[in-house]
């Protein structure tokens, strides 16, 4: 069974940075791209940036330059990173880490969420 745990997040002042991280583990199958999705209260969820299994990676407008998105493997676990710079109270919503196991899966997997407050 696919099991997400995140960390990270919590409150930090305008300019600050913090770092996400989401551990990945239980699948049997080759991870094909991995995520970090936000959504700010009353709006939908969006892309933040992902990273594919060749290493490509993928930015929104509004954070590139800002926040970097890496990936570690260890053995039976793999670890998403987010590293966001330069935060803004525009930033602040839950993040959420996001994998999917395509073409042998083809579900989306979501991790719990982790709040992100931008504010001083």
């Amino acid at each position: 069974q696919v099991q997400l745990m995140e960390s990270g997040g919590g409150l930090v002042q305008p300019g600050g940075s913090v770092r996400l991280s989401c551990a990945a583990s239980g699948s049997i199958f080759p991870i094909n791209a991995m995520g970090w999705y936000r959504q700010a209260p009353g709006k939908q969820r969006d892309l933040v940036a992902q990273i594919t299994r060749r290493g490509s990676t993928n930015y929104a407008d509004s954070v590139k330059g800002r926040f970097t998105i890496s990936r570690d493997n260890a053995k039976n676990t793999v670890y998403l990173n987010l590293q966001m710079n330069s935060l803004k109270p525009e930033d602040t919503a839950v993040y959420y880490c996001n994998v999917d196991y395509r073409p042998y899966d083809a579900r989306d997997y979501w991790g719990q969420g982790t709040q992100v407050t931008v504010s001083s």
